[in-house]
């Protein structure tokens, strides 16, 4: 089935673009959703009335989009997470985290167009993660995972608590040998 993109729909198209679809997916999903027109020649007439409209509105995308990669890839992000002796994380670096990371940042993106190499990341070090932004567009995101606490040195502490060890041997009363006994 033909139709007339409505707006733009992932994996599909952008918006203003004719595409062949097959005729239960635009009919079960597509139409009721109201992303697309049936292709006709009322809906094309109407199609050539908006292109202005419809060219505008991809530039602008465009250009946001040029604007988000300039400030991903102008500094490596940063991810401070708990991590063992061997480096590896106590938990893991999600598309959730990233986006997180970046939001703090003032950049906003979709967890979902942030792709991770093996879904997620396991152990600190310098990652590369794309992120796609619009159409071909993708920035290269350097991603560098630091253990926390790494740089501080450990200082044991005069009021710290005893260890499990000490604790065990501070509740056993000293029991004192029997006379004559050596």
């Amino acid at each position: 089935m033909k139709i007339i993109l409505n707006r733009d729909v992932a994996n599909l198209g952008e918006e203003g673009d004719i595409k062949e679809v097959a005729s239960g997916y635009a009919r079960n999903y597509l139409l009721p959703k109201g992303l697309v027109l049936e292709y006709n020649a009322r809906n094309l007439a109407q199609l050539e009335q908006r292109h202005a409209d419809i060219a505008a509105r991809k530039l602008a995308k465009r250009e946001a989009a040029e604007g988000v990669k300039a400030k991903l890839e102008a500094e490596p992000l940063t991810i401070v997470m708990p991590a063992g002796e061997n480096g590896r994380l106590f938990g893991s670096v999600t598309t959730a985290t990233i986006v997180d990371a970046l939001g703090s940042r003032g950049v906003e993106i979709e967890r979902k167009r942030i792709e991770l190499p093996g879904s997620t990341l396991k152990a600190v070090g310098n990652y590369k993660v794309k992120a796609r932004l619009y159409g071909e567009q993708e920035a290269t995101i350097s991603v560098k995972v630091c253990a926390a606490g790494a740089a501080e040195p450990v200082v044991d502490e005069p009021h710290a608590e005893p260890r499990p060890d000490e604790a065990v041997a501070a509740t056993i009363p000293d029991q004192e040998p029997e006379p004559g006994v050596d």
